[in-house]
């Protein structure tokens, strides 16, 4: 039966160490495994015995580099078993792993889970289905989905939605109504919040224009069109077109034939 002859600690990782057999190395240990095996010089290895302190090696050399992928943000249990998979470590050898990060506190799913709600309804302002792709995508189960979505009030879905559609509503000004309603109606559901949220924020928001600001976006939308056709187009087919394009742009059937008017008198004019 091989004899531990040597032990020696590693240069590069004090907390390492390398056990020799019958005076060759045989195979390097965490300290926590030498530890826990009692492994010390003139000890007698059994091949069952080195196979129990291989694997419990295995176990600490994935917890470590689990700690490492948890260092840098929260993760989810899924996350880190991916993460450990794809360094192909055994699937029981990441499991024993993941049963020790949970029980020492470095796993807790509830605890990412409600971490990740906070920050997409605050930083990413996302509604709840956004937010419940999310947590499936990180392999959260659908019970505690459900659970941590609770915690996300309508009051406050309403709320980051409003303030959504606001700042689009300022910064959109030189755009029609019609189309500026659709474009945030759009975007609203893209982050995530449902069709009767989105209809109920939509009623608060003021989409009135003047008629200054109505005059430029006609200006800006029909000349565009126009200028884009008349190379092509002249007559009945270039009105044609020019309305169907400002209309797709939300302008309303008055305020297209006032134009096509405009533009046909200043025709006519030259």
């Amino acid at each position: 039966m091989p004899v531990i002859t040597k032990i020696t600690q590693q240069k590069r990782d004090s907390e390492r160490y390398n056990i020799f057999l019958d005076e060759t190395y045989a195979f390097s240990v965490h300290e926590s495994v030498l530890v826990k095996f009692g492994l010390t010089k003139g000890m007698q290895l059994d091949e069952w015995s080195m196979d129990e302190i291989t694997y419990e090696d295995q176990i600490e050399k994935a917890f470590n580099r689990a700690l490492h992928y948890l260092s840098f943000r929260m993760r989810s249990e899924f996350e880190v078993k991916k993460k450990l998979l794809d360094l192909e470590f055994g699937e029981a050898v990441v499991l024993e792993a993941i049963v020790k990060l949970r029980r020492l506190g470095f796993l807790n799913d509830e605890a990412f889970s409600e971490a990740l709600l906070q920050t997409q309804k605050n930083a990413s302002n996302k509604g709840p289905k956004a937010i419940q792709q999310e947590l499936q995508k990180k392999g959260v189960g659908k019970e505690l989905q459900q659970q941590v979505l609770e915690n996300y009030s309508e009051e406050e879905q309403f709320a980051v939605a409003k303030k959504l559609a606001e700042k689009a509503a300022r910064s959109n000004s030189s755009i029609a109504p019609t189309q500026l309603k659709q474009k945030i109606q759009n975007a609203l559901a893209r982050k995530g919040f449902s069709f009767e949220l989105i209809s109920r924020v939509m009623e608060e928001i003021d989409f009135g224009r003047d008629e200054d600001e109505w005059d430029s976006i006609i200006s800006s939308v029909g000349e565009k069109a126009w200028r884009r056709y008349q190379s092509k187009y002249s007559g009945y087919e270039l009105k044609k077109r020019v309305k169907q394009a400002m209309y797709q742009k939300g302008i309303p059937f008055e305020r297209i034939d006032s134009f096509i008017e405009k533009k046909e008198n200043e025709e006519d004019g030259d």
